[in-house]
């Protein structure tokens, strides 16, 4: 087993395992917990955490060429859709003990399981929330640096807007992965993707953006520059 630093991007690596095949990876920040079932391995004192990019849109971007990964060390980051905290927890290892991980989870049910995660991890913090409402959640996230949304709703370009005019920092980033399939079910996803980016591009700066497939189907990570 090899562990590499990822060529491009601070906090991501590249775990090469016995079979040979290079695996994203973040480093561990919470020492022997699981978050979903991923493989955990170690190298020279540090554990590491098998990044699955088809549990994660953000490592699916990754792998899909993405030109810029914009969460660092010691970012404040707010999720919008953290589920049962997955890639969440990834961002956590990236952002490390100096970082922040804000996390909105509407529902009830795989909040339970971000809250598991979030007592691990010393960074992440849940809220039961609906990111469509900032002042549900606006006295408890400062200023952030990053915006990552995973949203499942018809509107959840608009959503995106609203949260990074109420938390992201003027210079900050927002990667958002639009779901084509919650947006329009009978339109293609192509023609969906153009039509939600010609909506940010009247407000913000499009950097770059990555259809998500294999990994994902009907999907596409946009990352933003505010």
């Amino acid at each position: 087993m090899r562990v590499e630093k990822h060529e491009k991007f601070d906090g991501i690596y590249w775990v090469e395992l016995e079979e040979g095949k290079r695996n994203l990876a973040t480093r561990n920040i919470s020492p022997g917990n699981k978050v979903y079932d991923e493989r955990l391995v170690e190298s020279q004192g540090n554990e590491y955490r098998i990044w699955n990019p088809y549990r994660s849109k953000l490592a699916a971007a990754v792998l899909r060429g993405l030109k810029n990964m914009p969460i660092k060390p010691k970012d404040k980051v707010l999720y919008l859709g953290a589920a049962s905290g997955t890639t969440a927890s990834h961002i956590s290892d990236i952002v490390g003990s100096e970082g922040m991980v804000y996390c909105i989870e509407i529902s009830s049910r795989p909040l339970r399981d971000l809250l598991v995660t979030c007592e691990q991890r010393q960074n992440m913090a849940p809220i039961l929330a609906d990111a469509q409402n900032v002042e549900e959640y606006r006295a408890l996230v400062e200023q952030t640096d990053i915006i990552y949304q995973d949203v499942a709703h018809p509107e959840q370009t608009n959503i995106a807007l609203k949260n990074i005019e109420s938390f992201l920092r003027k210079g900050g980033d927002a990667l958002i992965a639009l779901k084509a399939r919650s947006i329009d079910v009978t339109k293609d996803p192509r023609e969906i993707f153009r039509a939600e980016m010609e909506k940010l591009e009247k407000k913000v700066e499009i950097v770059d953006s990555q259809l998500l497939d294999p990994y994902e189907e009907d999907h596409a990570m946009i990352l933003i520059k505010n």
